[in-house]
This record gives structure tokens, C-alpha cells and sequence, in this order.
């Protein structure tokens, strides 16, 4: 598979792999710290039986190789910003009623935290996990850890050897039945929004044997982009 050769990158180990079924639509929600993120997380769904279905910011798709990675398995492409992008939430929410299996990264790009925790989310996974809810669709939270020591995306630091150590603890699906019939509103969105990427983050902190930030982390406007 074309995805593999970028496994010899790290070492890796997967907590809850069984978490994952083999059929049937399921959303997996991921923290985001390295560039080669996409690559990696490729290889991991694959390795468990599944074709991952990336929604991603466009720019991953104009990368060089990376296109290939990520585009060439039916992935959806975020358009931030325009009027496509709410057409990708729709391609997302039809692919996992379709049987497909669509990871996301809430956080929209690598995290700006220093320390490599996950940073105040964007609210489309929120749509997507209810739109599972209503659908039957199991929402799992995944946390990795490992790819940042390989590629830095801040510092520009590419460190392939040694070979590191890349770890993964997947969730059990997440019970979303309190949200079933409330209105959908920006409030509820953000509630779903941080739920999910607190569960992450609190994987995350199991995976460094660390306490987890209360909090998000929230980047300043001048460094977004």
C-alpha cells in the first residue's frame, strides 16, 4: 500500500484497536500535532481494516505526495471560508451513511498550544457526531502521540532517526443520547464540540502520563490563518 513506507517513521502502538468496527460508517475524531499526521492515521485505519475518508482543509490536497495519500481514497476536501464549506459537512455526513469510515480534525490545523495539547475546536465535528446520532453512526475519540518528535511543524525540525515511538488510544463510541432531540444551536454545538475534544485531550494526557490542561487552548487572531 502506498501508505506504508512512511510507517518505518515510528514504532507504533494502539490502545482499543478493537473499538474500531470493521463495517458500517464510523467517525473517528483525532487531535492534530505534526504534518505527517494524515499519513500516519492512514496507515493505523488501514492496518485495522478500514479505508479512512479524510475531511481535511484543502491545502492537504495541493500538497505535494500527500495528495496522493489522502485524496485517492474517496477523503473530502474543507473548503474554510467560502460557501463550499458546509458542502463538505454534507459529503462527510453521506459518506458515513453510506457505510465509510470519515476521520476529522476538529482543531482545523496542526495545534498553536506550545505543548502540543489540543486547541478550542471548530464546531463541524459537532454537526457530524449529531447528524451520527440521529443515523445510528458511532463517534469514537482517538488520541495520538509521537508524530510531532518526527516533524515539527513550528519549529521545521525533521527528525526521522532514531525511529520514534507513536502511540494511539482509541475510545470506546462515545454516548451522545443526551444531545437526541435538543435544538441545534450554536450553544449546543460547542457543548458537542468540547465534549468530544475533552475526551481526546484527557486520552492524550494518558498517553504522556501527564495531567491534561483545564482547558483549550486559543490561539491569538494574528497567528491564525
Amino acid at each position: 500500500m502506498i501508505f506504508y513506507p512512511i510507517a518505518w517513521l515510528g514504532r507504533t502502538r494502539v490502545n482499543g484497536a478493537e473499538n474500531i468496527r470493521r463495517e458500517g460508517g464510523v467517525l473517528l475524531v483525532m487531535n492534530h500535532i505534526s504534518h505527517i499526521d494524515p499519513p500516519v492515521d492512514a496507515v493505523f485505519v488501514h492496518r485495522n481494516g478500514r479505508v479512512p475518508r479524510f475531511l481535511a482543509k484543502d491545502s492537504l490536497f495541493r500538497m505535494p505526495v500527500f495528495k496522493y495519500l489522502i485524496g485517492g481514497a474517496g477523503s473530502i476536501p474543507v473548503y474554510r471560508g467560502s460557501a463550499s464549506a458546509g458542502e463538505s459537512l454534507v459529503a462527510a455526513t453521506e459518506a458515513l451513511r453510506n457505510g465509510k469510515l470519515v476521520v476529522i480534525y476538529p482543531e482545523g490545523t496542526i495545534t498553536r498550544d506550545p505543548d502540543g495539547w489540543p486547541m478550542r475546536s471548530r464546531t463541524g465535528v459537532a454537526r457530524l457526531a449529531l447528524d451520527c446520532l440521529a443515523d445510528g453512526v458511532p463517534v469514537v475519540t482517538v488520541a495520538r502521540w509521537g508524530t510531532r518528535d518526527i516533524l515539527n511543524g513550528y519549529t521545521k525540525k525533521f527528525r526521522p532517526f532514531p525511529r520514534k515511538k507513536i502511540t494511539f488510544e482509541v475510545s470506546e463510541p462515545v454516548d451522545l443520547s443526551e444531545f437526541k432531540g435538543r435544538e441545534v444551536n450554536n450553544e449546543l454545538l460547542r457543548e458537542v464540540t468540547d465534549l468530544l475534544m475533552g475526551r481526546v485531550r484527557d486520552q492524550l494526557a494518558g498517553l504522556r502520563d501527564e495531567p491534561a490542561p483545564s482547558g483549550f487552548y486559543v490561539p491569538s487572531a494574528k497567528k491564525k490563518k
